[in-house]
């Protein structure tokens, strides 16, 4: 009798570890995701090494774009969308750059707290058709229409290391928000990235305030922002897009402004091939160099461990060099 007692004793208080345990392993929104690692799926690199310095350890991440493919016209196949229909969060530039997401987006009818464009919130810079390319109209784009595409706008904002903070800002936010348990790991390891960016931005305003010459040209025009930020001008062959091919009557402005001012060197970038720009480059007698719009890592690029940082650095080096010819 005594065994008896003592064996349904030790049953219910089985039946209490286990129901105590369930109640401790079933997350309450408040809880999270509990510790397991997220799954968090970007578009393309620079988000991809944004969420990646965010999370640190607490998330997979999976980039969409593959190695050493340019992103301007490039969709996910069905495959890569099932990825972003099971990510814990899905991180996309936004202003345009993704021409698929907003429509997938919608298709999907995906939780909008699960769902970061980064470019929201950004003074955006309108980008005109590639005949009349200037830039330097702003716009501060509201979060009400956040979720419409608009190809008028200049998406590259991630070249800007300051706008660059704010994108990282805003996953860090997101991060937060779906896994709140972890929510100092995030920030602080947020805080270290934006203080690296800050440091890259220095490096910039001292190295660009000192120029003799304020102009570039490169193959297409990615780095609006950026020369906006350190006080330059951008003399861009081709449009938003590296595939637009300019018209010959940009040929023929951009080669007479090399000539007049004098300039030595032609920017062409990884991911498009340079014929463009060599084009020009032979005709007034120029090199050509590299100034990486950070749309994607080439394979080459991945075995040398570079990473945004690292190749924003390069392209100050290749700037400074350019515009003290």
């Amino acid at each position: 009798m005594n065994g008896r007692i003592r064996n349904l004793g030790l049953l219910a208080a089985a039946f209490i570890m286990i129901t105590a345990g369930c109640s401790r392993n079933a997350a309450s929104p408040a809880e999270g995701v509990g510790d397991r690692r997220l799954q968090v799926v970007a578009t393309f690199y620079p988000m991809a090494e944004f969420a990646r310095q965010v999370a640190g350890d607490r998330a997979e991440i999976i980039t969409l774009l593959p190695p050493g493919t340019e992103p301007h016209d490039w969709e996910p196949n069905t495959k890569q969308m099932k990825r972003v229909r099971n990510a814990d969060l899905f991180v996309y530039n936004g202003a345009g750059f993704e021409h698929w997401a907003t429509k997938a987006l919608k298709s999907m009818k995906k939780d909008a707290s699960k769902v970061v464009e980064a470019a929201v919130g950004l003074e955006l810079m309108e980008g005109l058709p590639e005949e009349e390319e200037e830039h330097g109209k702003e716009h501060k784009r509201g979060k009400k229409d956040a979720q419409e595409p608009d190809t008028s706008w200049d998406p590259h904002v991630w070249l800007d290391p300051v706008l660059a903070q704010q994108q990282v800002r805003s996953i860090q936010s997101a991060l937060e928000r779906i896994d709140p348990g972890h929510a100092e790991i995030y920030r602080a390891n947020g805080d270290t990235y934006v203080g690296k960016l800050q440091e890259l931005d220095a490096s910039y305003r001292r190295e660009l305030g000192q120029t003799r010459r304020k102009d570039f040209i490169t193959q297409h025009a990615a780095f609006g922002y950026l020369a906006k930020r350190y006080g330059l001008t951008q003399v861009p062959i081709a449009g938003l897009s590296p595939l637009q091919e300019p018209l010959p009557a940009r040929m023929s402005e951009i080669i007479r402004f090399a000539k007049e001012h004098e300039v030595r060197t032609i920017f062409f970038e990884t991911l498009v091939a340079p014929n463009v720009a060599a084009a020009v480059a032979r005709e007034v007698g120029a090199n050509t160099s590299v100034l990486n719009p950070l749309e994607g890592l080439t394979e080459e690029e991945q075995k040398q461990n570079l990473d945004y940082i690292g190749i924003m650095q390069m392209n100050l080096k290749a700037l400074v060099k350019a515009l003290n010819e």
